[in-house]
């Protein structure tokens, strides 16, 4: 046999029932679901700021970084609306490599797949329970996005997968904030294809059950950069992307057009320390055009505690395992930058 079946998952009933989400935190979640749509409808002229760790690799580093970021989030409220990246999965070129807490609890231990779903919601109920926010999350594997849906406020689909159609009518069932990237092609017709099908109705099979959707209003693309047929980094941040981006959205059936710049990956080359540089481009950018600033909506970036990446068996509390990300001195003065440029 090609698959060697080694046992079933539990269903995401049994899950949520196991690891509920109480009435206090579910309030706080569609509070913060209807807030991020006014941001992308355009009705808030907020900052979206997607923010945090490139993989959620431990639980303690990660709400302690999701804490931290509470009290600032409180001081900047005005003006920008921080999501914490609480990413459980992590796509892999080519296959090899930590897949994520989903997968691997412990990074340095085979994948166990539902110790990974646990421990996965339980940092979720965590982060928001110690710190009010609730978090966004790559959807890498769509049948994963039951033992989640009732935990997460902003969905994003990875340059890898915004090509694919089961993706893709995944989303149009979603009732949050979904964010298409550019595929690593820059390729900027895939992406806003991805949106347009997103944003429409859809008859098809999802985990096992003919089902119909209603479409997602709230899908908006996400510029990463891409990579060259030479393999070199381009980026699609600048005045003219935007500007060009504008120019197709206009072609095409969707309502509320949107972008996030995500400030890492290709756009930053990963030379992380360029998200600070790249953030405030694209800040004074909004501020020089009307138009940009109604297009972009928000910035994602990568920040951990610590700067840099590390090893998996170098045990650096709050340090990246997989891509680098800026520190947390870092973070927060750009965060107070960043709402000191958002002028309302």
């Amino acid at each position: 046999m090609s698959f060697t079946y080694l046992r079933a998952l539990p269903t995401p009933e049994e899950i949520k029932q196991q690891y509920p989400l109480s009435a206090k935190l579910a309030a706080i979640k569609a509070d913060r679901d209807n807030q991020i749509k006014d941001i992308i409808s355009g009705k808030d002229d907020r900052l979206l700021l997607i923010i945090g760790p490139c993989s959620a690799d431990h639980e303690d580093p990660v709400v302690d970084y999701v804490s931290r970021l509470a009290p600032v989030q409180e001081k900047v409220k005005d003006r920008i609306l921080i999501v914490p990246r609480i990413y459980t999965n992590k796509p892999r070129t080519t296959g090899e490599g930590y897949k994520g807490i989903a997968s691997q609890p412990d990074p340095e231990k085979a994948p166990d797949m539902i110790e990974g779903i646990i421990s996965s919601r339980k940092m979720f109920l965590r982060a928001m329970e110690e710190s009010g926010l609730s978090a966004a999350d790559e959807m890498l594997y769509p049948e994963n996005w039951g033992y989640v849906e009732d935990l997460l406020s902003y969905v994003a689909i990875g340059a890898r997968s915004v090509e694919d159609q089961h993706h893709r009518l995944t989303v149009s069932g979603f009732d949050v904030a979904s964010g298409m990237k550019n595929p690593t092609s820059g390729d900027l017709a895939v992406m806003l294809n991805s949106v347009y099908a997103a944003q429409h109705p859809h008859h098809f099979s999802f985990a096992g059950h003919e089902v119909e959707t209603t479409g997602n209003p709230w899908a908006h693309v996400i510029l990463r950069g891409a990579v060259s047929k030479h393999g070199n980094s381009t980026q699609n941040y600048h005045y003219e992307d935007i500007m060009r981006l504008i120019e197709k959205y206009d072609k095409m059936d969707v309502v509320n057009p949107a972008a996030i710049i995500d400030t890492n990956h290709s756009n930053s080359g990963k030379k992380y320390n360029e998200q600070v540089r790249i953030a405030k481009e694209v800040m004074n950018n909004r501020q020089y055009s009307s138009d940009i600033k109604k297009m972009v909506k928000g910035l994602m970036i990568e920040s951990y505690i610590e700067d840099g990446c590390q090893k998996v068996n170098e045990h650096v509390y709050g340090k990246s395992i997989t891509d680098p990300c800026i520190g947390w001195a870092t973070t927060e003065r750009l965060i107070y930058d960043l709402a000191e440029m958002n002028q309302i």
